[in-house]
């Protein structure tokens, strides 16, 4: 591939024969195979003996809600539903396509992930913001396995761009658009950037 036929994977900005690298559709791919199943493992989270307590108020009246209210956001309708139902909604507009209906959250969880899932490598080729839907998922998802596992949530690391702008990335960012110069850096070229360097107290 010469200099004059370059094109550039949409997700790392590498240099690539397809819009989307093979590597980066695994990566989507993947989401959307562990988003069902970290749904219904969030239930785990909405426990209190999973929580550490042991035992319920008997009037239910004086102890605190004992179950993670981010935990309870993600399953609700709007959740982890909201993000792949949206993405769902548009690709079957963009299709003219009908979108399914499903009577439960958890239905609709597994239902638009599969439609997502059999209509990747064509969301990969022609969907104009495959960024942001990859970003989505790579969110959610992460932010679910987080809940799952008890992980904290990753570091964030200050880089200034050479316009002097400080971004905030954490090692798994995929990529950032600068704010100040609106210059957009991939994965290994926002982690490349210096570190920024703390203001004085």
């Amino acid at each position: 591939m010469n200099e004059t036929d370059a094109s550039y994977c949409e997700l790392c900005l590498r240099p690539a024969t397809s819009r989307v690298h093979g590597g980066c559709q695994q990566k989507i791919r993947q989401n959307l195979l562990e988003l069902p199943s970290l749904y219904a493992a969030l239930a785990d989270a909405l426990e209190p003996s999973r929580r550490g307590d042991n035992g319920r108020s008997s009037s239910g009246r004086t102890a605190p809600i004992p179950c993670n209210l981010e935990a309870l956001d993600l399953r609700a309708r709007g959740g982890i539903e909201g993000v792949l139902a949206t993405w769902a909604a548009d690709l079957c507009e963009r299709e003219q396509w009908q979108l399914p209906q499903y009577g439960t959250v958890e239905a609709a969880v597994d239902g638009y992930a599969d439609l997502l899932l059999r209509n990747l490598a064509m969301i990969c080729d022609e969907h104009p913001a495959v960024r942001e839907f990859a970003a989505e998922l790579r969110q959610i998802a992460g932010q679910a396995e987080r809940l799952v596992t008890g992980e904290k949530p990753p570091r964030r690391i200050p880089v200034q761009c050479p316009c002097g702008t400080v971004l905030r990335v954490t090692i798994d960012t995929p990529g950032a658009r600068c704010p100040g110069c609106e210059v957009q850096y991939g994965h290994s070229e926002v982690l490349q950037l210096p570190m920024a360097e703390r203001s004085a107290a």
